[in-house]
């Protein structure tokens, strides 16, 4: 057996070569023997007979111009004395000669025994020609059996070369294609078998010891790698908070035993598998995967409420952008934040009663049918009204905080005018305005068109936005207070001239008990908070605009009067 791909391919086309010349070196040797055939007879038979019939012409044309048919005769005579090549034809074309000299010698002799002698010529001639015709007949036939078998001979030879030669390459080719696809099934288990020693045999070797080398990698890394897995899982389920990662196609690559409790699921139904597929069964899931925000929500286990966080990781990968959703439970924080409220209720309803007796006491000792009081009793009596009525405005403070925390706040939505509301505000902060020398100037837009909203906490969020202005306005400043339409919303603003504020604090000035750092001035940071609350609770919006140095602006937003 030839050892090389190429050699077997170069021997094959070799021998369809050979075949091919072969039959072709047949068919021009029969055909040159038929070709001679036919020239023999054409070159000895024929022109013997067209020689024997023109000399029997010229014999009938002797009787005319005698001379000249001689010559002639003579003539053709010669060209059939150099023509003899059948058996017999010699003697017959002598004795024509022999009675054609005497004929001329001596004109009495007849021309009788001549064109006997002419006859015998033409005879065998005719016979000569059947003869050789036969033969070339039996020539022809041996060409074409010859030609047949060997045409035969080369259709089988071809046809059985056409359908076992391309296996030399396609069969092995499809043994490596099988043996691939169970290698990338991995199967690394199987073997290629070749009984040969040309290319194909040494791929098939490369194949088997590339495979033997997965094996024995597969094996000696299973333990490690199951172990890996385990591991991994384990500090997975180890983790408090409920986790669920996806890859960038949003397919579910592992989730943690408080995850799977949580969503009521086994891991056999969800890892692995689409996201999408499995939240439509799935509420929670679902929920997970279309909100965007970060509020806490609600979920219910073992019949009793817990309160939940979600955060979405983005881990990069190979390129690839990975997700991790994590469920924090914030059950305690919300516990605690509700006890907050309600101690912050109950320690501030319990204090209003002594402020309100000291403050009652108070106005008792500044009537002057009580005593007279000395000067400096007068201004302790001063400074105790002032911290008693800040004491009495942060209580104020906390238990509207604490209403809105706890869901209890009533709101009495009506239709109203925000300016005669911003009026009543503006009334009610004049004088420490004028303390300060500023300005307040009203910019209300004419077509402006009713809101809904709570009458009185609303005038209470315009009448803290107010002193807030005025807090924080320069002496001899102007405060504006605008009123405009939107597209389907009526927008109250309060522009100030104070220093400003960070633009790094700007969303945090609504979070309670919060201060700007640096701020000189008094409060409890929860006006802000609250005004957000209960704006909100209107169906409205609150918003910040400020700079440093360029002053605040703080609106609110509330729908109009459909």
């Amino acid at each position: 057996m030839t050892s090389t791909v190429k050699q077997k391919i170069r021997i094959g086309t070799l021998f369809l070569f050979l075949l091919l010349l072969l039959s072709g070196g047949v068919s021009i040797y029969h055909l040159v023997q038929l070709k001679n055939d036919a020239k023999e007879i054409l070159k000895d038979n024929y022109e013997s007979l067209a020689y024997s019939h023109k000399m029997q012409s010229i014999l009938d044309s002797f009787s005319g111009n005698r001379n000249n048919s001689i010559a002639q005769f003579d003539s053709v005579l010669k060209l059939q004395e150099a023509n003899i090549s059948e058996p017999g034809e010699k003697a017959s074309t002598t004795a024509i000669r022999n009675y054609f000299t005497a004929y001329v010698g001596d004109s009495t002799v007849g021309i009788q025994p001549i064109e006997n002698e002419i006859q015998k010529v033409l005879a065998l001639n005719m016979a000569a020609i059947e003869t050789k015709n036969i033969k070339a007949g039996k020539t022809a036939d041996k060409a074409l059996s010859y030609i047949s078998f060997i045409a035969g001979l080369t259709l089988l030879i071809g046809f059985t070369f056409l359908f076992n030669f391309p296996s030399i390459i396609t069969s092995p080719i499809s043994s490596l294609i099988a043996g691939i696809q169970q290698i990338t099934n991995k199967n690394y288990h199987h073997r290629i078998y070749l009984d040969r020693k040309d290319e194909f045999g040494q791929v098939a070797d490369s194949f088997n010891a590339m495979a033997e080398r997965l094996e024995y990698f597969e094996s000696s890394n299973l333990n490690k790698i199951i172990f890996e897995k385990t591991r991994a899982e384990a500090v997975i389920n180890s983790l408090k908070d409920a986790s669920i990662g996806l890859d960038k196609n949003n397919m579910v690559l592992f989730a943690n035993d408080q995850a799977l409790q949580l969503l009521g699921i086994h891991a056999k139904d969800l890892v692995g598998k689409p996201v999408n597929e499995a939240a439509q069964t799935n509420d929670l899931l679902r929920f997970l995967l279309e909100e965007k925000g970060t509020m806490p929500f609600k979920i219910v286990v073992d019949n009793r409420e817990n309160y939940f966080t979600k955060e979405v990781m983005d881990i990069a990968q190979d390129g690839a952008s990975n997700r991790m959703i994590i469920l924090r439970n914030i059950t305690s924080f919300k516990e605690l934040d509700v006890a907050k409220t309600n101690f912050i209720a109950t320690i501030s309803h319990e204090l209003k009663t002594p402020l309100a007796s000291s403050d009652f006491s108070i106005k008792l000792l500044e009537d002057e049918r009580v005593g007279q009081l000395s000067t400096e009793q007068k201004e302790l009596i001063q400074n105790l009204k002032q911290d008693n009525q800040r004491m009495l405005r942060i209580l104020s403070e906390l238990l509207n905080m604490s209403q809105v925390e706890a869901g209890k706040i009533q709101l009495d939505i009506v239709e109203i005018d925000l300016a005669s509301l911003a009026d009543k505000a503006i009334d009610a902060v004049m004088s420490n305005a004028k303390s300060k020398n500023i300005s307040i100037q009203k910019q209300y837009d004419e077509n402006r068109e009713n809101v809904n909203a709570d009458a009185e906490k609303t005038g209470w969020v315009i009448n803290n936005f107010l002193t807030n202005a005025i807090k924080h306005s320069p002496e001899g400043g102007v405060i504006t207070i605008g009123i405009n339409k939107t597209d389907k919303n009526i927008a109250f603003t309060v522009t100030d001239m104070g220093p400003g504020i960070p633009s790094q604090y700007a969303d945090k000035v609504f979070e309670r008990f919060f201060k700007v750092p640096g701020s000189k001035a008094a409060g409890t940071g929860l006006g802000l908070a609250i005004s957000k609350e209960l704006i909100e609770a209107e169906g409205g919006q609150v918003w910040v605009q400020s700079e440093i140095g360029s002053g605040s602006i703080f609106g609110f937003y509330l729908s109009v009067v459909k």
